[in-house]
């Protein structure tokens, strides 16, 4: 078996960055082919993204749009969040650190626990490893969606 399909198979055919379907069969050379982005996370003593690479599958496109730079997983513009964390370092730190993050302002409890569902199945794929929950709490007029590890 390749690697290309030990990683695809372990991420079940989706591009961690942009969580759409990876096509097994399409060209490596296609845009929307599969490939394998390795991706070195940040340690505690060692902050330029140098510790132990992490081989994720990526649509060809989305591995080169992000070329050298962070990655970027966006929140779907069809929730309704204010101030949305960045998702990759908000995981990054709590991995490293635990606890809790706030990760998003909402103006009611529905559209608060709509983004904390999505934001926890999201998380289920793009680190599977690691457990999450994702809590709702009410302060100044305002819903605080809150990441805890």
């Amino acid at each position: 078996m390749s690697k290309l399909s030990e990683v695809g198979d372990r991420d079940g055919w989706r591009c961690w960055l942009c969580d759409e379907p990876v096509d097994p069969q399409m060209s490596v050379n296609d845009a929307r082919g599969p490939s394998i982005d390795s991706r070195a996370t940040k340690t505690k003593n060692n902050k330029n993204n140098s510790g132990p690479l992490q081989e994720r599958l990526a649509h060809r496109a989305c591995n080169t749009r992000k070329g050298a730079v962070a990655a970027v997983v966006a929140w779907p513009e069809r929730l309704f969040v204010v101030d949305p964390a960045p998702i990759i370092p908000s995981l990054d730190r709590l991995q490293r650190k635990g606890g809790r993050e706030v990760v998003a302002r909402c103006p009611t409890r529905a559209d608060a626990q709509e983004a904390a569902d999505w934001l926890v199945d999201r998380i289920s794929r793009l680190s599977p490893e690691m457990s999450v929950t994702a809590d709702v709490e009410s302060g100044g007029g305002q819903f605080l969606l809150i990441l805890r590890a």
